[in-house]
């Protein structure tokens, strides 16, 4: 239950003793697109994730849940191919030399 967002946004949105109606003026939304989210018939953007994170003083981490694993490896990998990119042609010759030393 803690992954399901519209659980979490409802649990913290009561928890900080608000009303939908409260939320919906803050977000500037309809308290029914609250009422929605809360029981899983739309999802936030990442806009509004980010200010209801923001209204209820959690981070956007918790609010979205965990990242996918082969995703958070892919991004590592994306990461290293844009550091590696900027780098001259020696530096990338002494970044294979060292890895070499680790692996072999």
């Amino acid at each position: 239950m803690d992954n399901d967002l519209g659980a979490k946004v409802k649990k913290l949105r009561i928890e900080q003793g608000l009303t939908q109606e409260d939320v919906a003026k803050a977000l500037d939304v309809t308290p029914g697109y609250i009422s929605n989210v809360e029981n899983g018939r739309n999802l936030m953007t990442l806009r509004m994730l980010s200010y209801y994170a923001n209204l209820t003083g959690v981070s956007l981490d918790y609010l979205a849940g965990s990242v996918d694993k082969a995703y958070e490896n892919t991004a590592l990998d994306n990461e290293i191919m844009q550091i590696v990119q900027k780098l001259s042609p020696d530096d990338k010759e002494k970044i294979i030399s060292t890895l070499r030393v680790w692996f072999d």
